[in-house]
C-alpha cells in the first residue's frame, strides 16, 4: 500500500473514532485526535506543546514572518504554549483528520537516559518554539500501530504509551530533536523564557509586569525582551494580551459565561477594553465568535 493510501486509511480511523465520540480518549490521555470538515480562515490560535501529524487535509501557520505548512508529509512541533495564526484547508468530503501527542517530560528525560551517550545522537538544542519537518515512513507506521490499538480500550492502556514512547524517539533523533532537546536543558535562554512562559500559564490574571517575569527566570529586562521575542516572536506583554484573549474565549465557550464576566476572570479591570482587544484580535467580537462557533454547520 503506497503512503497516500496509508494515509487515507488513517483519516478514515480518526474519523471513526470520532464519530464515536472518542476525541480524548481517557486510555490514552497524551493523544488528542484532530478533526474538522470545513475550511477556516487565517484565525489566531494557541496550541500547547506537542507534535501534530495528518493525516488528510492540511494547515498553514503563521508566526512573524515565518510560514510553517503542515499536511500528510510534514508535521509539526511545538515546544512552547505558542500564540500564532493557523489557517485550516478541510471540506465534508475530505475532512482534516489527525492526532496531537503531548510530550511528557518525565517521557522524555528517561528517553535521553536511555539513549545515553550514544556517539550518533548529538541534536543541537534549537531556541525556536514551533517547528516542521517530514513524517518519516517510520513515524508513520507508528502513528498507524497507535491508532489501531486506540480502537480497543486495553490495547489502548497496555500498548498505548509504548507506542508513543516510539513516536518521539523518531521525533528526538529527527530535524526536530533539538527542539525537544531544549524543552529538558537547563540553564539556556531557551528554558528561562519557557519558565517565564510557565509562569505567566499559573499567573495570568495577576497584574504581571515585563519587570516582574525577568526577575521570575533572573534575566535583565533588555535580555528577557530580546530572547523572548526571539523564542515566540511576539513581546512579554503582547503574549500576555493574547493569553489572556485565548483563555477568555475557552471559558465563554465551555462555560457559557458572559464576555464582561469572562474579561474579569481573565484579568481585565475593563470589559469595554477587553471587548475592543477580542474584536481587534480574532476579527469579530466576543458575543459574534460565540455565536459563530456554537452554530450547526
Amino acid at each position: 500500500m503506497d503512503r497516500d493510501a496509508i494515509c487515507a486509511q488513517l483519516a478514515q480511523h480518526v474519523i471513526a473514532l470520532r464519530h464515536a465520540g472518542r476525541s480524548s480518549l481517557a486510555e490514552l490521555p497524551d493523544v488528542h485526535l484532530i478533526y474538522s470538515d470545513a475550511s477556516c480562515g487565517r484565525t489566531p490560535v494557541m496550541y500547547k506543546p506537542g507534535v501534530v501529524i495528518l493525516f488528510q487535509g492540511r494547515k498553514v501557520g503563521y508566526i512573524g514572518t515565518t510560514t510553517f505548512n503542515y499536511d500528510t508529509t510534514k508535521y509539526l512541533m511545538l515546544t512552547i504554549p505558542l500564540p500564532f495564526e493557523c489557517e485550516t484547508f478541510a471540506t465534508p468530503e475530505k475532512p482534516l483528520a489527525g492526532m496531537k501527542i503531548h510530550v511528557d517530560m518525565l517521557k522524555l528525560q528517561d528517553l535521553l537516559i536511555e539513549l545515553g551517550e550514544d556517539d550518533h545522537f548529538h541534536p543541537k538544542p534549537q531556541p525556536q518554539g514551533i517547528h516542521s519537518s517530514f513524517l518519516t515512513e517510520e513515524m508513520l507506521s507508528a502513528t498507524e500501530r497507535l491508532l489501531k490499538v486506540m480502537k480497543s480500550a486495553r490495547e489502548a492502556r497496555v500498548l498505548g504509551p509504548n507506542i508513543i514512547r516510539e513516536i518521539l524517539y523518531y521525533v528526538l533523533t529527527g530535524p526536530c530533536g533539538g527542539a525537544l532537546l531544549s524543552l529538558v536543558s537547563r540553564h539556556t535562554q531557551f528554558s528561562q523564557i519557557a519558565r517565564a512562559l510557565k509562569y505567566i500559564e499559573n499567573h495570568y490574571t495577576d497584574n504581571l509586569s515585563v519587570e516582574q517575569l525577568a526577575g521570575e527566570v533572573n534575566m535583565s529586562i533588555s535580555a528577557f525582551h530580546h530572547n523572548f521575542k526571539a523564542i515566540t516572536s511576539t513581546s512579554p506583554l503582547q503574549y500576555l494580551k493574547s493569553y489572556r484573549l485565548h483563555q477568555a474565549r475557552i471559558i465563554m465557550l465551555q462555560q457559557g459565561l458572559k464576555a464582561n464576566t469572562a474579561a474579569m476572570r481573565v484579568g481585565y479591570e475593563s470589559a469595554s477594553q477587553f471587548s475592543r482587544e477580542f474584536k481587534r484580535y480574532f476579527g469579530v467580537t466576543p458575543g459574534e465568535d460565540m455565536m459563530r462557533i456554537r452554530l450547526p454547520g
